[in-house]
């Protein structure tokens, strides 16, 4: 797929344009104390802002990419408004938005309309609302789909945008999609989450269509997304989707933020009532003036056809359990084995640019402004917080190569241990405990120095509370941020989960193995790196060792010397957390929303 072809265009239009300006409007009523902050929050959210802890006017802006589709225009754009607005760099989220934080909530109308000059929006990335529509990033070019979901991921995105029906819910609605059941996009853990398949017919003919799974969510009480039915054909899909956030908007809490997402519903009402409820609305749903059957435009116009697999040749692992075994100790030839992924149909292969921590600077945004243009390449975010080139031919892979070690982007991290993913955590967001982004850079540190940095198959994953925006809960080693006391003193603090686990339509959430005080949790992952490298079996997945090994209380039992507290005055920075000068606080400020 070319840049011609993908993504699909979002035009600029005149409704987007009044919603910045009613916006503005908004801004000024408020800085002068004529509308009330619990009015100006439902619109700052709805327009994708999210306060910071830093008080006053600093915001965050969510810039929503749905598929994480993104053109080399918009590379552009995000690299003049981080550093114009911004920090000088932005943050790729696990959920395929890109973030800016420290913008003054003065200078917010003209940063979005510079986003909608690309056709792009924050609308509806924060709030009680529908979020950013994600799809797997290898949608369009994976061996193993079903369907390219990429424009049904668009067309989900464009039906609900702005749709009346998704501006008050009880609480957010998340839809993700994946092409096929190793589920790389996480349709296991979302209010909707569909699956790409098919169904042989009577006649012996195939018929492509979905699996649905409703009402699955992280958060501090995580649930399993549970199938809605055996089989959606494709011109239910809309209309199912939909059916799915008239039951939610019908029947979530609206009285109880802390239980209100579909999660929730399942829980209040059994699974069976729920299925019903979907079905019999869905049914009734050709009655209504905006219904959303048959085949969307997007997926006419765009198609669907998966890429199918070549006949010969290798064709990549895909998934969390994927096993990297490296055969040189060449750069280039390391990160090709670790980062292209190869075996689509038409001969192409993607590859993937490793952003630490999700990171890009404004200079990293422009080159690879630059370097989708001189390949004509398509390029997704993953919700590893990576950038993903798609539709190469291999021989051009040294060149790519070259140019992402330009930039310090050509490192070998995907599916690596190195690869930590982390939240905000308290460096900006209101409600985190801990610096996540601190602690995520320290356990990279500390896998680098002791040789661990590219062990293949475990995934680390951090968030700075429980409410999982790090997604620490379907990762191989989480961690969440808790507060502590020892010796009459706060310090800062994580819990330790092992063996989470998304894929084959399935997942297991990480269970916990022990508390260990912040500056002690590098040395934890590095002992069970080592000893999950060490002890495996050849291709061995980290869940099927864990169980081997007893699972995570007997693991932790190798751990439990880290959790001991030294005095303040023997180590102090036991204290103080990570990327700060003072004392610890677990103080938190008021949940607006999270990710």
């Amino acid at each position: 797929m070319t840049i011609a072809e993908a993504p699909i265009p979002r035009d600029l239009d005149a409704e987007q344009l009044r919603d910045i300006e009613r916006f503005e409007i908004a801004i000024d009523q408020f800085l002068k104390g004529e509308i009330s902050d619990d009015v100006f929050r439902v619109m700052r959210l709805n327009n994708g802002i999210y306060g910071q802890r830093q008080g006053g006017t600093a915001q965050m802006v969510r810039v929503k990419l749905p598929a994480g589709s993104i053109t080399p225009e918009q590379f552009d754009v995000m690299a003049d408004l981080s550093s114009e607005f911004s920090r000088g760099w932005g943050h790729i989220t696990t959920r395929q938005n890109i973030q800016f934080h420290f913008v003054d909530l003065r200078r917010i109308p003209d940063l979005l309309r510079r986003l909608a000059d690309v056709q792009l929006t924050s609308r509806e990335a924060c709030g009680d609302t529908v979020r950013n529509v994600m799809a797997c990033h290898l949608a369009g070019a994976c061996p193993y789909e079903k369907l390219d979901v990429t424009p049904w991921a668009e067309a989900v995105y464009r039906h609900f945008v702005r749709n009346p029906l998704g501006q008050r819910l009880p609480r957010k609605f998340k839809v993700n999609f994946s092409g096929c059941s190793t589920d790389c996009g996480q349709a296991m853990f979302n209010d909707v989450g569909v699956v790409a398949a098919t169904r042989t017919l009577e006649d012996g003919s195939i018929e492509s269509g979905f699996r649905i799974y409703i009402a699955g969510g992280l958060g501090a009480n995580p649930h399993p997304a549970l199938a809605l039915e055996d089989f959606t054909s494709r011109e239910d899909l809309l209309p199912t989707v939909e059916a799915a956030l008239r039951v939610f908007d019908q029947t979530g809490n609206r009285d109880n933020k802390l239980r209100a997402r579909m999660k929730w519903v399942v829980d209040q009402l059994g699974i069976e009532e729920v299925r019903r409820r979907v079905i019999k609305i869905r049914h009734t749903l050709p009655a209504s003036s905006s219904w959303p059957g048959g085949i969307p435009a997007e997926v006419l116009t765009a198609g669907d056809a998966p890429a199918g697999r070549i006949t010969e040749g290798e064709v990549s692992q895909v998934g969390q359990s994927t096993i990297i075994n490296f055969t040189s100790s060449d750069p280039f030839r390391r990160w090709e084995n670790a980062s292209v992924i190869r075996g689509a149909a038409n001969g192409t292969v993607s590859a993937i640019a490793y952003a630490p921590m999700g990171d890009i600077t404004a200079d990293q945004f422009r080159a690879l402004a630059t370097i989708q243009r001189h390949f004509k390449s398509d390029v997704r975010l993953s919700n590893r917080q990576n950038v993903v080139f798609r539709s190469l031919q291999p021989s051009q892979m040294r060149e790519l190569y070259d140019m992402l070690d330009a930039i310090g982007m050509a490192r070998p991290g995907a599916e690596l241990a190195r690869d930590v993913v982390a939240c905000p955590g308290a460096d900006t967001c209101n409600i985190a405990v801990t610096q996540s982004r601190g602690l995520a850079k320290s356990i990279g540190d500390k896998l680098e120095e002791e040789g661990l940095a590219e062990v293949g198959g475990v995934r680390i994953n951090i968030s700075g509370c429980t409410n999982s925006c790090g997604q620490h809960h379907a990762s191989d080693i989480g961690f969440f941020g808790v507060e502590r006391r020892a010796h009459g003193k706060s310090l800062p603090g994580y819990q330790m989960l092992l063996g989470g686990y998304v894929g084959e339509e399935q997942i297991h959430f990480g269970e916990k193995a022990l508390r260990v005080p912040a500056k002690a949790a590098p040395e934890a992952v590095a002992r069970v790196v080592r000893r999950f490298a060490a002890e495996r079996s050849a291709a061995e997945t980290f869940q099927g060792w864990l169980a081997r090994s007893g699972g995570a209380t007997a693991v932790a039992d190798g751990l439990r010397d880290l959790d001991e507290i030294p005095l303040p005055d023997v180590a102090p920075d036991f204290f103080v957390d990570y990327d700060e000068t003072g004392p610890f606080s677990g103080e938190v400020g008021e949940s607006e929303c999270a990710v």
